[in-house]
């Protein structure tokens, strides 16, 4: 049998870890290692090699796309039928052993899948039914709750309440929402994988056929796995007796990687690979440390950066290519001045003969994308926010934003529409249906109609005009309050006023803190915006400005455009260049985690995963001065930074070939006084705005200074003339 087709391709490592013998193997497969190569030679040597049946083969992995992959090159190989493999992800595949063993499973034959949105509706409506009011118990956060139970193969009746009333609800909602769901003969998604492991735990006869049939079980990106996911590997390759024969039983061949370990907050569990060596004591370590993606410098700054995580089970990445570059280090005076460099150091790239789709912007927060985009529509450079959508498209800055219309134009029935009950304050479709009526019957604005309303008469219920009447109350109120402050301090009034921040806080995942640093990414917006026509009310020319911002489409796929995403988003992808903006404490590793080491070490790990996506061209950005949450904060570089060995670092000076001031110690500029003004100062302008000095050149009379406004661009002023004010 010609084995050649599946061992030629590999490395020596690879191939160590392809032909291991039959038993329990770890593959630690370090970034840009050739894992998915491994995973599918494994399965064509075992199938060539070890005479294992096609249909004797379970792949899981975790996505539609790796396991269609998966799936190709096992049929280029073998010239077999992908579909011949149980290959796919671990939803995927519990629903498929479901739809097979239905009645064992205790579902009924035609049960269908709820996705997110459903399950938030479904939930609602036993909300209503409990008589329980949607701001104390937000839906969303009983969501989180029963998920996040499930995921650890807890039921209802398995938890305890501890005398906490508020657990003690949930714990009846999670048991309502299971009794709805058996009714209406519907699952969702993490009840596919805790109701498949529950199929083969508790059918002994079921489980005891499908541990003879898939005696080989292969796990991707095991790193990621939950505590459910790793138990139904578990119980399907169940640890052998020490003095099992060599080769009997099942054989788990798992690959994972450690150090790109980065969804803790959806329950992925990096301990499971150390886990994984405590249950299969006989198992086989391979490490795959030779990368085939970056150059020599990048992958040395990478591993000395997650060396100082502890607890690895430790590798190192190398690369027979090129050394490459130093890591170019940008110290920016502020955000602005970050956007700016990377704007001019990509449009430097593109006239040199480069082309945009290789470059990516990474950040940690996705509120971050905002100073990008406005600098690359200025610029005319276009780009994509890959796995997202642009600053003012996203939900909650609509929601924001329609708010202040509606401050600003209360008959804006779209606005009104969209926030009437967001928070939600007991106005139903009915109530609103009724409101809507009124208007059309009366010809007037949804605003006048709700006056009418709760002015008079009972269309609407009791309930629904105090909620009503309370809603145009805040409407009217924080329009007052806002009328004599400054625009910024406006568009905070209206995020903590109307409850959209505390709303969103509530929101247990990701998910609702990333919402959250948007709104006050919002506030910056307001901060630090100038009016380019002045016969506008300050708020009337912001929403202008909003509307044609995100009026401005992005890119499309097809255009060479820059890449723009969060770090977590850019997992698996890799580009020539690659810059990662905003490295400064409380930033990344952002403030939650720093006092948290398990949080820390996942930063540290997901700082890793960014550097690790570059192939010839790292930059690391920070900015000395940053606009949060609508104030501005002096911070540090990041310690990552400061953690990569300093001698693969290449400090950038600023663009404008200036004099900077004199460094006291790493990263940290003096302040010397010139001319009444120093370098990085923020100074407003009359005819201008507001900017930071850049440069300054000549004393005297013939001071002049360089100055980047924030929305005029870079000019030079005469010192004596321009009437600079510090701020």
């Amino acid at each position: 049998m010609d084995l050649s087709p599946i061992l030629n391709p590999l490395n020596d490592a690879q191939r160590e870890a392809v032909t291991a013998p039959l038993g329990p193997v770890l593959v630690l497969a370090g970034a840009g290692s050739g894992k998915t190569r491994v995973l599918t030679h494994r399965i064509a040597w075992v199938i060539q090699a070890e005479g294992a049946s096609p249909h004797g083969i379970l792949a899981v992995t975790f996505t539609n796309k790796a396991a269609g992959e998966m799936r190709a090159r096992v049929e280029q190989l073998l010239g077999i039928p992908g579909s011949a493999l149980w290959i796919g992800t671990f939803h995927g595949i519990a629903h498929r052993l479901l739809r097979m063993h239905w009645r064992e499973a205790g579902l009924v034959q035609g049960f269908q899948i709820l996705d997110s949105e459903d399950q938030q509706r479904l939930i609602k409506k036993i909300l209503r039914a409990a008589e329980l009011d949607e701001t104390r118990w937000v839906p969303r956060d009983v969501k989180w709750f029963i998920n996040s139970n499930k995921d650890e193969g807890r039921r209802p009746q398995h938890l305890k309440d501890g005398n906490d009333p508020t657990r003690r609800q949930l714990i009846r909602l999670y048991a309502a929402y299971e009794e709805t769901c058996a009714r209406s003969g519907v699952v969702d998604f993490a009840e596919l994988l805790l109701r498949a492991f529950e199929l083969w735990r508790d059918n002994p006869g079921l489980l005891a056929h499908y541990r003879q049939r898939f005696r080989h079980v292969l796990v991707d990106e095991f790193q990621d796995t939950n505590a459910i996911q790793y138990a139904w590997m578990r119980l399907l390759a169940p640890t052998l007796a020490a003095d099992a024969a060599p080769g009997a039983g099942s054989h788990p061949f798992v690959v994972g990687d450690d150090d790109q370990s980065i969804y803790r907050f959806r329950g992925a569990r990096v301990a499971n690979l150390q886990q994984f060596v405590r249950d299969y004591p006989q198992a086989k370590l391979f490490r795959l440390e030779q990368n085939y993606r970056s150059t020599g410098t990048i992958l040395e700054a990478a591993n000395g950066l997650i060396g100082h995580n502890a607890g690895r089970l430790g590798k190192k990445l190398w690369t027979q290519g090129a050394r490459g570059e130093p890591i170019h280090l940008y110290t920016a005076f502020n955000e602005r001045d970050e956007a700016e460099f990377v704007t001019h150091r990509i449009r430097e790239r593109v006239a040199q003969g480069g082309l945009r789709r290789e470059i990516a912007i990474l950040y940690r927060s996705n509120a971050q994308s905002r100073v990008f985009e406005e600098a690359f529509l200025s610029a005319r450079v276009p780009y994509r926010v890959y796995g997202g959508l642009r600053f003012f498209e996203r939900a909650e800055i609509k929601d924001a934003l329609a708010y202040l219309r509606l401050i600003a134009n209360r008959n804006d029935d779209a606005s009104f529409e969209r926030v009437v009950n967001l928070p939600t304050r007991g106005l139903g479709a009915k109530s609103l249906d009724v409101l809507r009526a009124q208007a059309k019957g009366a010809g007037t604005s949804l605003w006048d109609a709700a006056g009418v309303l709760i002015g008079g008469g009972d269309a609407l219920g009791g309930r629904a005009a105090t909620a009503l009447h309370g809603f145009m109350g805040l409407i009217e109120r924080l329009a007052g309050d806002g009328a004599t402050v400054a625009l910024h301090e406006q568009v905070d009034q209206v995020l903590k006023g109307s409850g959209l921040i505390e709303h969103y806080k509530r929101d247990k995942a990701e998910r609702g803190e990333a919402r959250v640093e948007n709104l006050d990414e919002l506030v910056s917006a307001a901060r630090g915006f100038t009016p380019e026509a002045s016969d506008l009310a300050p708020l009337a020319a912001f929403l202008a400005h909003a509307a044609l911002e995100s009026g401005e489409g992005q890119a499309d796929e097809w255009e060479d455009c820059v890449q723009m995403m969060t770090l977590h988003t850019a997992k698996g992808l890799e580009f020539p260049v690659v810059f990662m903006c905003g490295l400064e404490e409380g930033l990344f590793p952002h403030q939650r985690s720093s006092a948290d080491l398990d949080g820390l070490e996942e930063e540290r790990r997901l700082c890793y995963v960014g550097m690790t996506r570059a192939m010839r061209s790292l930059y690391l950005t920070h900015a000395e001065q940053r606009r949060l949450h609508g104030v501005d904060s002096y911070g540090q570089a990041s310690r990552f930074v400061r953690e990569i060995p300093q001698e693969l670092i290449e400090e950038v000076r600023p663009r404008v070939q200036v004099s900077r001031p004199a460094v006291v110690g790493r990263f940290r500029p003096a302040e010397p006084a010139v001319a009444g003004v120093r370098l990085g100062a923020r100074v407003r302008h009359g005819k201008f705005g507001d900017g930071v000095i850049l440069n300054v050149e000549g004393n005297g009379a013939q001071a002049r200074v360089q100055v980047s406004f924030e929305r005029q661009g870079t000019k030079w002023l005469m010192v004596q003339y321009a009437n600079l004010k510090p701020l």
